[in-house]
């Protein structure tokens, strides 16, 4: 199975340790916005996304070990970032798949690239690029077209 690759990877019963402490940690908070918000912030000081290595790491898009993930820091896949947080959303309590969608763009309108929409307390939708926060990608945006800077940005 390769997370979220062409549809949503099912949620794992068993979380890796460090995963688990996240999620007891988002549960304490008061709402969805919250959650997300400290979701994306963890995931995103963890793992960036890198167009070269998007390239050069193609086997890795079918990395299914879930330990194994959540134990690397730095580059993973749009797909395997977006499979993370929605383990994180879900096993948070305050989010269900129907709140998640899967969503696919184009980056300089030849790079396959797939983002999330997710609906908030309000039953407004959100989109969440993680990977692509390393090309100056704000939260409630996602990179498509030329709206992405050609090269990351330095943490």
């Amino acid at each position: 199975m390769t997370p979220d690759f062409f549809r949503k990877g099912k949620i794992p019963e068993s979380l890796p340790e460090g995963m688990t402490v996240v999620i007891s940690d988002l549960k304490n908070l008061t709402n969805k916005e919250e959650c997300l918000k400290q979701a994306y912030d963890i995931l995103s000081e963890k793992y960036r996304g890198y167009r070269i290595e998007t390239y050069l790491k193609l086997f890795n898009l079918f990395e299914s070990n879930l330990n194994k993930i959540w134990n690397r820091s730095g580059f993973l896949h749009c797909n395997t970032l977006n499979y993370l947080l929605r383990i994180l959303l879900i096993k948070s309590g305050f989010f269900s798949e129907e709140d998640i969608k899967l969503k696919w763009t184009l980056v300089y309108y030849i790079s396959p690239h797939q983002y999330l929409r997710i609906k908030t307390d309000k039953g407004e939708w959100v989109n969440i690029d993680l990977w692509g926060k390393t090309y100056g990608i704000k939260f409630g945006n996602y990179a498509h077209g030329f709206n992405s800077r050609l090269f990351s940005v330095k943490k």
